[in-house]
């Protein structure tokens, strides 16, 4: 996709006084001109930034306004290491809200609904993100935050929420805690805003059917707003992208170069507006793909495809390359089987040895199912499996995200 002229504009003027205000970028780009960025092809001649460029600048080595202009930060969960701090300046602020009212309203999501929010507060951007958009709008919301399931089921029913924001994981946990206590026909939602986690075509069939709700995939990242950046629409082909907000890219994850429009690459997003922490090429490890043309619902900003994996999402197994994706996918395929699986992969004896934990739909037989899955594991991923299938209900469910791959050699 080509930067428009919008774009190439704003970055320009972003990078008159970048590394006057950013010693971060004053030492990242130390040798480079910023003046001589002059067209597209100067521009995605710069070096990316990366998650471990983020966590170095730890505390708040990204901050490039004063003081004074900071009026919040966030973090990523640091989980994986040093946490990530970004900084918020008042503008940030507004221009996030006003792109995820942008989402609600592609979502069809108007100042009569109740939001009904399940994602967490703090630190995190999830939950406060989901509230000033709504806000925003003219919604009520109801500002639950995770956990307590029984308090979030009454207050679904007292108050009436018509749209649930979830993780994909959460959305399941509720939809099957309303069906085992038979109160759907008290539930009055209609949306359901779903954010934060990859999930396959099995779990979003299951939790739609189960709520009764029309899904939208929403997309963010903390360390670009957080979510809100770009969510799908009615015609559920792809993701809907603000940007006259941000630049985005897709490239090859191992050259780095741009890929084809329509190849699937990794997502690199860069900042047009923002302030308090500004970013250039940063490298998201999102895999997606440009989806080319005019969408039919009218909307006239481009899409990218529903997050399809993550580059640091893979594992090798017996020299194989395996994604979670794959194993969603072939599940849609395999009468019987639940969208709900998990992946244990262990060394013994010298040996890789993949297990699949598949939750078996009612009415199935586990003899055949097991058959059906380990023949389908071999013939789409390649390898074979230790195939286990348990009873629905049986793998954990989560109030936030679901591993579903447990890498237990190191």
């Amino acid at each position: 996709m080509k930067m428009n002229d919008y774009q190439l504009k704003a970055i320009k003027e972003q990078f008159k006084t970048l590394k006057e205000k950013s010693d971060f970028y004053s030492r990242k780009f130390e040798t480079i001109d910023l003046d001589l960025i002059l067209s597209e092809e100067d521009f995605k001649k710069l070096p990316f930034t990366w998650k471990g460029d983020l966590r170095d600048a730890y505390p708040l080595g990204l901050q490039a306004v004063p003081e004074e202009e900071v009026v919040r930060i966030h973090s990523s969960s640091g989980t994986t290491g040093t946490p990530v701090i970004i900084p918020y300046t008042r503008q940030d602020v507004e221009d996030w809200a006003v792109m995820f009212e942008r989402c609600y309203q592609t979502a069809g999501v108007t100042p009569l609904d109740r939001v009904h929010i399940t994602p967490g507060y703090g630190l995190w951007t999830a939950g406060i993100g989901f509230q000033a958009g709504a806000e925003k709008l003219g919604a009520m919301v109801v500002p639950m935050g995770p956990g307590n399931t029984n308090k979030q089921l009454q207050m679904m029913m007292d108050l009436k929420s018509t749209v649930l924001c979830a993780t994909s994981s959460y959305a399941l946990l509720l939809a099957e805690e309303i069906a085992k206590r038979g109160i759907g026909d008290k539930i009055s939602l209609k949306k359901g805003v779903i954010g934060s986690e990859r999930w396959g075509e099995k779990m979003r069939q299951r939790i739609a059917s189960e709520l009764g709700v029309q899904l939208y995939d929403i997309y963010g990242l903390t360390e670009i707003y957080g979510p809100g950046i770009g969510i799908s629409c009615d015609e559920d082909c792809g993701m809907h992208i603000w940007d006259d907000y941000l630049y985005f890219e897709i490239v090859n994850p191992k050259t780095g170069e741009t890929v084809q429009d329509g190849e699937i690459g990794e997502l690199v997003i860069t900042t047009l507006k923002k302030q308090g922490a500004p970013l250039i090429r940063y490298r998201t490890h999102d895999l997606t793909r440009f989806i080319p043309g005019d969408c039919a619902c009218g909307c006239k900003y481009p899409r990218i495809d529903t997050i399809l994996g993550r580059t640091d999402d893979m594992v090798k197994v017996k020299g194989v390359n395996i994604f979670p994706s794959q194993i969603d996918e072939m599940l849609t395929k395999i009468e019987g089987a639940s969208s709900e699986y998990q992946v244990m992969i262990d060394h013994l004896d010298g040996k890789d040895i993949l297990t699949l934990f598949v939750e078996q739909e009612d009415g199935f037989n586990k003899s055949a199912l097991e058959e059906n899955l380990k023949e389908a594991f071999k013939n789409s991923i390649g390898i074979d499996a230790n195939i286990m299938v348990v009873s629905m209900g049986d793998l954990p469910r989560s109030e936030k995200k679901t591993t579903r791959v447990f890498d237990n050699r190191y």
